[in-house]
């Protein structure tokens, strides 16, 4: 099956975009735009990435005291990517709305886009995720904010997929953590310790006093400018390494710990705590005292640097010699956090029409496929082009076409409650009970709470359409299996679905056997949506791979309906199981009913192909 241009499908899914927007204008929505001046460039005429930290914190702010209408902070900042320079007499385009509102806290979207106005041409710079929140009241209570409502299918993806970053950045240390205690991680090289440049040569301390105009409307210290004096630290160091004019290409995800005030004076330290081969990662911690009084952590932030020569290559890097023991501990971290990034890379950034699909499974990637994987059906579920193919008693065959894509979707409403139906349906032994399609699923690994990986085994597809007269002597011996990551959530606001999520991966202790085809799985799983008098709205999506094609084709086409018997089945089998309650509902049914948590509860995992 030929695979689609990446840059079509951003065109197409850009100018939906487009269209969207002109029609629906969110009310959090934040413009600025700012004619790049000298004042606000470094020495080779590019704008300051200080400065547009700046510029971009301010809008995000705005945006969030739009809907609190309340004081807000800046909380955290996810990792940016910076993909272009910006000259002097250029336009930079901010754009900010808030993507959704927890209880106290909201993710805000910010993209910034540049624009020549003398050769008519605009291009993205970036885009980042910063979470706000409100400060408290005069008289110390918490501000609640109400709920955003999505209104475009951009929106609801943005709105639904903004619990999955919540998840990340709650494990983002822990990830940290694990990656360190791995004994893969290389320590430092020894045998270069002639060549290598130590470390407390880049060292840089520098002083700032905090002025009013350094200060926000709160009269605290605003965020982008102590993120701008942490980028001016940090390229001074990576300078005195390189002994060069270094590019800032990423900044790692970082956290404002503690507010600061006019009046204090901010430390700030850097220094450079590993070099790759074309990059280098800098540390930049920021404390901020008064007076004689102690220091308090103010934030903490990595930055990677790269070096161009006059032709725009990349300039290979000195060797770094860290200090002992502190220095070793920032050089390993260095190294998890560059794992962190291109796993991250290649995972998310992946295009379904790629082969081979299935990414390889390690303990050190599973938070991002994970994330992934329910993000990609999340993403599927919101797209607003589904057509209507074939309706039976009620449970409706759903289609979406993308060029070389074929997406489908079955939905019915069944009376059981939504917790009940997420707990049956995540029962994956019992699948075989109402699927006849499944005839081997054995749990290989249950990776967490949330995460399980499984061997699956089902008729080849390819070979007279399972159910249909001549699959049984045309199908018979040949076999299909899959390794496949399911991934369970439960609602982590009002109004989200129940989601299982499923997605292939590769294991080198599973390889690809003589007599069994292996099939992958692009995007498929169900969500099911709570409605009233509990009942609720069961959907099963499957970004349909080649394996699947010929089975589904014949329903789409009007041949057959087995997809209406698999569902009459599924349903048979939750109506039949309504009453019983497992110990985790009990003690869901226990539990406080605030959505508002970190990360999704518990659940257990579905996987499908076939439906």
């Amino acid at each position: 099956m030929s695979s689609r241009g990446s840059g079509d499908v951003e065109e197409e899914e850009e100018e939906e975009e487009e269209e969207e927007e002109a029609e629906n204008i969110n009310p959090t929505e934040v413009k600025m735009s700012q004619i790049v001046m000298p004042c606000h460039s470094n020495h080779r005429q590019e704008l300051s990435v200080g400065q547009l930290l700046k510029w971009m914190d301010s809008t995000a702010c705005l945006s969030a005291e739009r809907h609190a209408q309340s004081p807000c902070v800046t909380a955290s900042m996810d990792d940016i990517h910076f993909g272009h320079t910006i000259r002097v007499g250029q336009v930079v385009n901010i754009k900010a709305k808030v993507n959704r509102a927890f209880n106290t806290s909201m993710e805000v979207g910010i993209q910034v886009s540049c624009e020549d106005l003398f050769l008519d041409r605009h291009w993205r710079v970036c885009h980042a995720y910063a979470t706000f929140v409100t400060q408290r009241t005069s008289t110390g209570n918490k501000v609640i904010l109400k709920p955003i409502v999505p209104h475009t299918q951009k929106e609801q993806v943005e709105h639904s997929v903004a619990a999955e970053r919540r998840r990340v950045r709650m494990v983002h240390d822990d990830i940290i953590k694990a990656l360190l205690s791995d004994a893969s991680i290389q320590q430092a090289d020894t045998s270069a310790v002639d060549k290598a440049v130590a470390a407390e040569r880049t060292k840089v301390e520098s002083v700032e006093l905090v002025l009013p105009p350094h200060a926000n409307h709160q009269v605290n210290t605003f965020g982008g400018q102590i993120m701008a004096w942490m980028v001016n630290v940090a390229i001074i160091a990576a300078s005195r390494l390189c002994q060069a004019h270094p590019t800032l290409r990423t900044i790692d995800m970082f956290t404002f710990r503690g507010p600061s005030q006019v009046g204090d004076r901010l430390l700030l330290r850097a220094i450079v705590n590993n070099a790759f081969k074309n990059s280098m990662e800098v540390g930049v911690r920021a404390e901020a005292y008064q007076k004689d009084g102690p220091n308090r952590h103010i934030n903490s932030a990595f930055m990677t640097f790269e070096v161009l020569d006059d032709h725009g290559k990349l300039c290979m890097l000195p060797q770094i010699r860290p200090e002992p023991l502190e220095g070793e501990r920032r050089f390993q971290e260095a190294i998890a956090r560059k794992k962190i990034r291109l796993d991250r890379k290649y995972i998310i950034s992946r295009k379904q029409g790629e082969v081979p699909l299935s990414v390889p499974w390690d303990p050190r990637n599973q938070v991002y496929l994970s994330y992934n994987n329910v993000t990609a059906l999340k993403m599927l579920a919101a797209r607003n082009s589904w057509c209507l193919s074939s309706e039976k008693d009620k449970v409706r065959l759903y289609t979406l076409e993308q060029k070389s894509m074929l997406s489908f979707k079955v939905e019915s409403e069944v009376d059981v409650p939504a917790q009940r139906a997420f707990a049956l349906l995540a029962e994956l032994s019992n699948r075989s009970s109402w699927d006849k399609h499944y005839q081997k699923c054995e749990l290989i690994h249950q990776v967490d709470d949330d995460d399980f990986l499984y061997y699956v085994v089902t008729p080849s597809v390819g070979h007279g359409a399972v159910g249909s007269p001549t699959s049984a002597s045309q199908g018979e011996g040949i076999l299909q299996d899959f390794i496949l990551l399911a991934s369970r959530r439960k609602p982590c606001g009002s109004g989200d679905p129940y989601v299982i999520a499923l997605r292939s991966v590769s294991l080198p202790t599973h390889p690809p056997t003589e007599g069994y085809n292996r099939g992958e799985v692009l995007c498929a799983g169900f969500t099911i949506l709570e409605t009233k008098n509990d009942t609720s709205l069961i959907s099963y999506y499957n970004q349909a791979s080649a394996e699947v094609v010929p089975y589904i084709s014949t329903d789409i086409a009007g041949l057959s309906s087995s997809f209406y018997h698999t569902f009459c089945s599924c349903s048979q089998y939750l109506s039949k199981n309504r009453l019983q309650c497992t110990s985790e509902e009990q003690t869901d049914q226990y539990q406080a009913t605030d959505r508002d948590s970190p990360t999704c509860e518990n659940g257990a995992a579905l996987i499908g192909t076939q439906l």
